[in-house]
């Protein structure tokens, strides 16, 4: 690899090993042991739905009543398929509903009953896989017959030539998805490619999915499979309208992310914000827990087509974007592991970074630049997700208009694939419509303006930027050998990224982990784990 950064291949090659190296006892441990989340992800793919009279869904109900009688380390499929045949039952929800009225005991089946137990787990999750399966092919049909910057991930122009150009991502929040959904289509209207809605505030700590449709949120919007539903369909009709694919992002993080992935399958989502470490250092989210239910969730993510979004960018909120530049690039290489081990590929890797050096800082735009060419080259086939400043969006709109187009004249110039539209009026009031529509002709103008200008922008040989990335990669380099003296889980504890000290043996979710008995049972890992 040399470049435009003239990045020497050795020590590119020495970043990658290193991050392997630190990401394989954490792969090892999530393999080993599961949570009552990744639990209730198996059940969903076998079909329980709904939720009792007070919103707590069925399938936590079923997990809670089978961990109550045998405990969670052999996975709740074979007591719960062994259940059903011994009840003579065909419907798991129903099941549900008796085991949470205390009507069915739950036993770990052994000999031919296990083997019987296991081939109707097997069956029923297998529909639910299938179903996944399906709504693959069916973005990747509407993507072929749509076209256009929906392929930026290959690499392929937009229409109209103008090289590459990045996917323009927007944001909508009211709390109610049925304001949601108008707001989402002018977005569409007005050029956005990716629609983001932003979950309710909390909800990444609840342990359960809400249901159903819902009105109220705390500066966003409840995540539920209804409301993904619905989105779905209106953004369907917009694409249709505008010959255009638009596309959905939501979240998979927090207690509930192997679900999470799970209802995103269902409901064709495009994008999921899945990154290793967010919910560890930002909602200080047990890791053990966090690193075992990321895994099955990217597993999910991989087999549905789903673009993972990882959360970088919010290092640079707590530290400081210049002096920890390396962190960012850090968690981006392990980042890529262990989303690779799950079985994404490249163009799956939304990796994250951000426009976020203090603007006072001397230098700063050329800063920001030697950053993000750094990230195009360290991961050359990632889409890449390029985030707008916030830390230093002071509630002057002129000077952030400023600045986010500035961070728009990055994206161009660094070959950004997917570009979060900046508000000029961050830090004062959640976006308006009318904001929305100023931000968007700050991004017309810059991509239309200089959206090739990647193609004609070489760094000086050994000029300050090239000098910077060179000095960032370094550092990523000596943090990965320190990482590599003790373990990612020690470092995470002593607060290597986010200055967020969070230790192992602590954080929100530990009850919900086990470690795997002799013979733990899990049909979903069986199928995502075969070669398709």
């Amino acid at each position: 690899m040399t470049g435009k950064l003239d990045l020497d291949p050795v020590l590119v090659a020495r970043a990658r090993e290193l991050a392997r190296a630190a990401g394989r006892p954490v792969v090892e441990l999530a393999r080993s042991h599961t949570t009552v989340s990744v639990e209730r992800a198996v059940l969903r793919l076998a079909g329980v739905a709904g939720a009792d009279p007070d919103g707590i869904p069925w399938v936590n109900r079923l997990v809670d009543a089978v961990v109550a009688d045998v405990g969670l380390g052999h996975g709740v499929a074979g007591p719960v398929f062994d259940a059903l045949v011994r009840e003579q039952m065909t419907d798991v929800t129903l099941l549900a509903q008796k085991a949470a009225a205390g009507s069915v005991r739950f036993a770990v089946p052994s000999g031919r009953a296990a083997t019987v137990a296991r081939r109707a787990a097997r069956r029923a999750v297998g529909v639910g896989i299938r179903q996944i399966d399906r709504l693959r092919a069916e973005r990747e049909r509407l993507v072929r017959r749509y076209g256009g910057r929906a392929a930026v991930e290959r690499g392929v122009d937009g229409p109209g030539g103008g090289g590459r150009r990045p996917l323009i991502y927007l944001i909508v929040a009211t709390g109610d998805i049925y304001e949601d959904i108008p707001q989402a289509q002018a977005a569409a209207r007005a050029g956005a490619d990716v629609v983001a809605v932003i979950r309710s505030t909390g909800q990444s700590l609840l342990d359960y999915v809400p249901e159903g449709a819902t009105r109220e949120g705390f500066a966003g919007t409840y995540a539920t499979q209804e409301n993904f539903r619905l989105m779905r369909a209106a953004l369907d009709s917009s694409s249709k309208e505008l010959g255009r694919y638009v596309r959905l992002t939501n979240y998979a993080s927090g207690l509930c992310m192997p679900e999470m992935a799970i209802l995103a399958g269902l409901e064709r989502l495009d994008m999921m914000l899945n990154d290793s470490m967010y919910g560890i250092l930002f909602r200080d989210i047990n890791p053990v827990r966090t690193f075992v239910d990321q895994r099955f969730s990217r597993q999910v993510h991989a087999r549905a087509g789903i673009v993972i979004n990882t959360g970088e960018d919010n290092y640079l909120t707590t530290a400081d974007a210049v002096e920890e530049a390396h962190t960012v690039t850090v968690s981006q290489l392990l980042n890529e592991y262990f989303a690779h081990e799950a079985g994404l590929a490249d163009w799956q890797l939304g990796l994250g970074h951000a426009f976020e050096i203090n603007p006072e800082v001397p230098e700063s735009f050329r800063l920001e630049l030697a950053h993000a060419l750094l990230a195009r080259e360290l991961f050359p086939d990632a889409p890449l997700k390029w985030m707008p400043p916030t830390k230093h969006m002071t509630g002057d709109v002129f000077r952030g208009n400023l600045l986010d187009g500035f961070f728009n004249l990055v994206g161009a110039m660094t070959g950004q694939g997917i570009l979060l539209v900046g508000m000029m009026t961050e830090a004062v009031v959640t976006p308006w419509l009318s904001d929305r529509d100023i931000a968007l002709q700050n991004v017309r103008y810059v991509l239309g303006a200089a959206g090739g200008l990647h193609e004609d922008f070489l760094p000086a040989p050994g000029g300050f930027i090239q000098r910077r990335a060179h000095r960032v990669l370094g550092e990523a380099v000596r943090l990965l050998e320190r990482i590599g003296e003790q373990s990612l889980l020690t470092a995470i504890a002593e607060g290597t990224f986010g200055i967020m000290k969070r230790p192992a043996d602590r954080g929100k979710g530990l009850a919900g982990v086990a470690r795997h008995e002799v013979d733990y049972y899990n049909p979903a890992t069986e199928i995502l784990e075969r070669p398709v």
